[in-house]
């Protein structure tokens, strides 16, 4: 599960945030994988890539909801200063929201993975 402000929930759902930088001591994710947007819904990351916060570009910044890698900085000094004091890695995840169709399946995928879970500990 990946976990946004609200400032970023409408970019997310119309597919104009396509990226985040996480800053994290190992990786989370892998790419392919599909995981969930509270408020948006079932993503699959396209990519993974570790990154230098200090070299990201302004092209870099736009696809994640920023008009400038100055912006995109100082949110991420803001959100992360102790994993960037920690010495933490930076990750770029690059991600689209699933079509309506998997959406569904994705949401009937996880009930029934649910179901079986509670089925299980019945015994």
């Amino acid at each position: 599960m990946l976990l946004f402000k609200k400032k970023f929930m409408d970019a997310i759902r119309s597919g104009e945030k396509t990226q985040t930088i996480r800053l994290w001591n190992h990786c989370r994710m892998r790419t392919g994988q599909r995981s969930y947007i509270p408020g948006a819904g079932y993503i699959r990351v396209l990519s993974i890539e570790p990154i230098e916060v200090d070299e990201l570009s302004d092209a870099d910044a736009v696809p994640d909801g920023f008009e400038s890698a100055e912006k995109l900085r100082a949110e991420l000094n803001s959100l992360y200063a102790e994993q960037l004091a920690a010495g933490h890695q930076a990750y770029r995840i690059r991600f689209e929201l699933m079509s309506p169709d998997e959406q569904q399946r994705a949401r009937a995928e996880r009930q029934e993975k649910k179901r079986r879970a509670r089925e299980a500990t019945k015994d």
